[in-house]
């Protein structure tokens, strides 16, 4: 992951859209309480971070990218930020409250990531994965993005809106699995879309005339569309115990 997003960090905090509260009430509801600890993976800027400091405990945010985590310090001082990844980092004896990911367990290792948090939480602790799925309000519209999209790059996969779950339960490490969704519809004029769209990684694996060549596509898309997008934002919360 490092390398991909950090060369659009600033872009990536400013037009990713953060979670709703009720990730957060959730995780509470799960715990019982506020935890001791939590520890947020792959944190990126932090759009989820101010999100999960509101459970009122101490947080280690884990973030590999140094200009990504530079971003993250700056807009949340008072978390604790380790520089390094998932993989290398060493819980504190007797482990963690809660460990958070958001949008980002994909990045994890799939061989290890569900073993590696188990073994990092206390025994009362939570596994509290998030992401959002972007779909288009407009199927119209929708269907002329994915064309576009689909024609410059098919080999771009599509994930399951259940995979998380799926995954976990696959595992086989964790005792109970739940699942919750939360629907938004937020609306993004031009500008700022393209700008999120130069912020997902099959873009910016790209080649830069490959990049401008979307951009342009999308930029005749959203024009012929009356200039914006009404995104059904679909917010998914897997919540594990050990």
């Amino acid at each position: 992951m490092t390398g991909i997003f950090g060369e659009v960090a600033s872009m990536y905090d400013d037009v990713r859209p953060g979670y709703p509260d009720d990730v957060r009430e959730k995780i509470l509801d799960r715990l019982g309480r506020p935890p001791a600890e939590v520890v947020e993976i792959g944190a990126g800027t932090g759009k989820a971070t101010g999100l999960l400091l509101g459970l009122g405990a101490p947080l280690t945010a884990i973030e590999p990218d140094p200009r990504m985590a530079a971003v993250l310090r700056a807009n949340f001082p008072g978390a604790g930020v380790a520089e390094t990844t998932f993989e290398n980092w060493t819980a504190p004896p007797g482990g963690v409250g809660l460990i958070a990911c958001a949008t980002a367990w994909h990045w994890m290792d799939p061989q290890t990531r569900h073993q590696r948090a188990r073994d990092a939480l206390r025994p009362d602790g939570v596994l509290a994965i998030f992401h959002h799925r972007y779909n288009y309000a407009d199927p119209a519209q929708s269907a002329a993005i994915d064309e576009l999209l689909m024609r410059i790059d098919p080999s771009v996969p599509d994930k399951d809106e259940r995979w998380v779950f799926d995954d976990a339960v696959a595992s086989g490490v964790w005792s109970d699995v739940a699942e919750h969704r939360f629907h938004d519809r937020p609306v993004f004029g031009k500008p700022r879309y393209l700008a999120l769209m130069q912020t997902f990684s099959p873009f910016r694996r790209h080649a830069p005339e490959i990049r401008q060549e979307i951009l342009d596509g999308l930029s005749a898309i959203l024009d012929d569309f009356g200039g914006s997008v009404t995104f059904d934002l679909r917010t998914t919360l897997v919540l594990a115990t050990p």
